[in-house]
């Protein structure tokens, strides 16, 4: 063989063992991410679900989970349509910041200037305020007299009267009223019904597979159903409430999940915003308390001091950019059974893409939760010592005392005083483990041992106001029984 027949040879068998890794590599990636999935949802038993991971622009994973009805029976394809909830406020950002851009609005402008008859209070509240949730207005949600039936006209007369929460500008605290008042303020600068205006500049070719309802009750084609699990039934119920159009910009955009990766496309490719202004909407807002960390209608993530953006919505939808890495994360879903776990999702499958983004604590709590939700008492224990052993610097008060509340509120309150007594074992000097562990027995009609608790609990910690009432009304129901 020639010298160059040679070389040829050598290197096309090199880019050809080159190619079998990369893709040996991109298998052993998916089937990692399947793995990992799967276990999730058949722990927690979500009904249905839809995920993508894109890196570098590329789709390098696309997978369809479940039923999308389960009393219909229908499964979860490239057609279902989710409904955000308050991932649909990610969206609605991109539609102020498109029109900041075209110089129709400025986040230093006053509601006021937009919209007449407002309270004295309400003036001086800004654009600003508004999308990164520091206003201070009343939060419409929040109201028993506010219901979501109410006539809408109805509800801002009666917000009006509401006070302020905070001086504006001063914290972050999120707020349904805020994106009610944008949907107003788009309106008005743009003459367009809200919705029309965010399909026309978001998602001016697509003819299904995007649609606006907050209504859960309304038929849609291909939308799947919200399931919530009733545990006096032990079965999943549909999710029926309607919000009402008020909140379409905060939480009822319904997408596939193709539509979402093509929109997610748009804006990495600065068709939807020009990068000099995403990079003002990802900008940090300046809070008066100097605590709080949010951007411009985005929430802002640290994983080993790599940022990423996004934001969930339902406790069911998250969407998050990891920028400095290329990475991009979508989790749809349509229920869980125990607890929420969009956000755990995401962050453990950014650990999987790249491991620069492995968060340890985050998978042993994971793993320490799955024990206990999977196994029994004796069994899940077991894991936790093992798990404590092999990671000793890490500390575990705080996943401990949320699987006990998750069993409390999920109707399984025996296996939760279990688990809230173990974290006392674990943690005897938490005032913290000892509150939770009398609501334990309080909600089990064990009154003299939750006061004890709730006792031992106010002398560890003589802030703890929540203890101090609970011994009041714990001695009023003694004396009456």
């Amino acid at each position: 063989m020639n010298k160059s027949i040679f070389i040829l040879s050598f290197l096309s068998l090199t880019i050809s063992c080159f190619s079998q890794k990369v893709e040996s590599s991109k298998k052993d990636l998916k089937q990692q991410i399947d793995n990992y999935l799967k276990e999730t949802i058949e722990v927690n038993e979500i009904p249905g679900s839809a995920v993508a991971v894109i890196k570098n622009g590329r789709i390098i994973y696309e997978h369809y989970y479940g039923k999308s009805s389960i009393d219909d029976n229908t499964l979860v394809d490239e057609n279902s349509i989710f409904r955000l909830y308050s991932t649909t406020k990610l969206i609605t950002a991109v539609g102020v910041f498109q029109l900041i851009e075209k110089s129709k609005l400025s986040l230093e402008d006053k509601i006021s200037k937009y919209l007449d008859n407002l309270p004295k209070e309400w003036q001086d509240v800004k654009i600003k305020n508004l999308i990164t949730h520091s206003s201070g207005l009343p939060d419409i949600v929040k109201f028993e007299d506010i219901p979501y039936n109410l006539d809408e006209k109805e509800k801002w007369i009666r917000l009006y009267k509401k006070p302020m929460d905070f001086e504006t500008g001063n914290q972050y605290s999120y707020n349904q009223t805020n994106y009610c008042l944008l949907t107003k303020i788009i309106e008005s600068v743009t003459g367009l019904i809200f919705e029309d205006y965010i399909l026309k500049n978001q998602f001016p070719t697509v003819k299904k597979g995007v649609v606006y309802s907050a209504n859960a009750s309304e038929f849609i084609s291909n939308r799947v159903t919200h399931h919530v699990f009733n545990f006096k039934k032990n079965k999943y119920e549909r999710f029926n409430a309607d919000h009402g159009k008020i909140h379409n910009s905060g939480s009822g955009l319904n997408i596939t999940l193709k539509e979402f990766i093509a929109w997610n496309e748009r804006l990495d490719k600065n068709i939807l915003l020009k990068k000099a202004t995403k990079s003002l909407m990802w900008k940090q807002f300046e809070f008066i308390n100097k605590k709080d960390d949010f951007l411009y209608g985005w929430s802002i993530y640290s994983t080993n001091n790599i940022k990423s953006f996004g934001f969930s919505g339902g406790y069911m939808t998250a969407f998050r950019k990891f920028t400095d890495k290329n990475i991009t994360i979508i989790f749809l879903s349509n229920g869980y059974k125990f607890f929420n776990v969009e956000e755990k999702v995401i962050n453990h499958l950014a650990g999987i893409v790249d491991e620069s983004l492995i968060d340890k604590k985050l998978l042993v709590e994971e793993e320490i939760t799955t024990a206990f939700f999977k196994n029994d008492f004796a069994k899940a224990k077991q894991t936790y010592f093992v798990l404590k052993d092999e990671n000793s610097t890490l500390h575990f008060e705080d996943v401990l005392n949320m699987i006990g509340y998750t069993l409390m509120n999920n109707d399984r309150l025996n296996d939760a005083i279990k688990v809230l007594e173990f974290n006392l074992e674990e943690n005897p000097k938490s005032f913290n483990a000892f509150d939770s562990l009398a609501e334990g027995y309080f909600n089990n009609g064990q009154l003299e041992i939750s006061k004890r608790n709730y006792q031992k609990s106010f002398e560890l910690n003589p802030e703890n106001t929540n203890a101090k009432e609970m011994i009041n009304k714990i001695d009023e129901l003694l004396k009456s029984q």
